[in-house]
């Protein structure tokens, strides 16, 4: 562990922390942008007694982020800012997340945790794939490496037959990546004939983007290492929000610097443990961009409370299932594209690479599943068609493509177009 008092603290202990720093977010808030506080309906920080009455307070949602573009939110002084990250979104205007030094110092702190519950040591050589710019994920790593002490390879992204090359050159033992971006390694080291046991590479740490189980499985397998599921985003401060530990056993959220609720995604109401629903998180020890109750649009559900067999007391969250914004709906039901994913690669037949279209042909639903396979198999066809239809309860057309005839991405990959007549 990295910081074992504090990962290890007793569960009253660290909910009475939790309402101090609530407690103290708002007080900063209240002192620094008056107006921001206004959503706060006259709840002042006193007025919080017990963390339940965080559902008082109102949410704050990612287009109300945009609105404030650039620092309509901010709560510091633009001195005091030494960088920002950003977002992008749909309608072109982005989520800017300005950084004080203390946001940094945060950020490196939780990220030196996720860094020690995959088990990076000072010892380990970290390949850094994710990109160091406006988005965040390449500067987490960074920091979270420079605290542990271990040696970094800040290659970035993209450049495969490069990151192979440095992957051996240089003894990397760890590498970190946005979840699709090993399926890609793996594509091009089997053209190019390198074999992942002929390094010293042990341990990935993913996320980014939604990743089933099935995907994990094929990763491990074909590279010949452990994995660990990172989750975060820009607007709460960056990747580091939480990581699974050796355990395997869910997400374990950094609960000293975060508060998190699940709700129903429909009314907010929250939702008792277990259930699934909206993950929200609260920011308890954030300077420039403070947020109270944000509404991630991860859907997810609380495991546990307890204490995990890795010896950690933060609560744990089952990997995301997706986002609310991801949900599809095709003949009245709805699903999410990785409980596809799930499908397609419980067959060993199939390669990761799919792509789901789904739209409207001649005014009716229409699903159509692409999949690159290893061998044509029209009895392959068959049996994918109907186990979607037996789990997810809709009829879908399964194509069976080559390998290599979806197109490959830099970045997140595309896993779902929508078709319009």
């Amino acid at each position: 562990m990295y910081q074992p008092r504090l990962e290890t603290m007793p569960r009253e202990e660290l909910e009475r922390l939790q309402l101090e720093r609530l407690r103290r977010t708002l007080a900063h808030i209240k002192a620094r942008n008056p107006r921001y506080a206004e959503r706060f309906k006259g709840i002042n920080p006193e007025d919080l007694t017990d963390l339940s009455q965080i559902k008082d307070l109102p949410f704050i949602t990612k287009d109300e982020l945009r609105e404030a573009y650039p620092f309509g939110l901010a709560c510091a002084p633009k001195e005091a800012f030494v960088r920002f990250h950003m977002s992008s979104g749909t309608t072109g205007t982005p989520v800017v997340n300005p950084f004080t030094r203390a946001d940094v110092e945060q950020w490196a702190e939780i990220m030196a945790r996720c860094l020690a519950t995959a088990g990076v040591t000072h010892a380990d050589v970290l390949q850094i794939t994710p990109g160091f710019g406006l988005f965040n994920g390449g500067f987490g790593f960074h920091y979270g490496a420079e605290r542990i002490g271990c040696f970094v390879v800040p290659i970035g992204p993209g450049r495969t037959l490069m990151q192979l090359k440095f992957m051996k050159d240089f003894g990397t033992t760890a590498l970190a990546a946005i979840s699709s971006y090993p399926l890609r390694l793996i594509e091009v080291a089997r053209e190019e004939g390198f074999d992942f046991r002929e390094t010293r590479l042990r341990v990935g740490i993913f996320g980014a983007e939604v990743w089933s189980d099935e995907t994990r499985k094929y990763i491990e397998e074909a590279m010949g290492i452990e994995t660990f599921d990172i989750i975060g985003m820009t607007e709460t401060g960056g990747v580091g929000l939480g990581i699974d530990c050796k355990a395997h056993e869910g997400i374990h959220v950094w609960e000293d610097h975060y508060l998190v609720e699940i709700v129903d995604p429909e009314t907010g109401k929250v939702l008792p443990d277990g259930q699934e629903g909206e993950m929200v998180v609260t920011t308890l020890t954030r300077e420039g961009l403070p947020l109270i109750r944000y509404r991630t649009r991860d859907i997810t559900r609380i495991l546990s409370r307890e204490r995990c067999a890795c010896g950690r007391t933060m609560l744990r969250v089952a990997r995301i299932k997706g986002r609310t914004d991801d949900m599809l709906k095709v003949k009245g039901v709805n699903f999410y594209p990785r409980q596809i994913e799930e499908i397609l690669m419980r067959h060993p037949e199939t390669t990761p690479e799919y792509l789901i279209r789904i739209g409207k042909r001649a005014g009716k639903d229409f699903i159509e599943i692409l999949v690159e396979t290893r061998e044509q198999d029209e009895t392959l066809r068959e049996r994918l068609e109907e186990e979607v239809y037996n789990f997810l309860g809709f009829h879908a057309r399964v194509v069976l493509l080559r390998e290599g005839e979806l197109p490959r991405r830099e970045g997140k990959a595309k896993r779902v177009e929508k078709i319009t007549d």
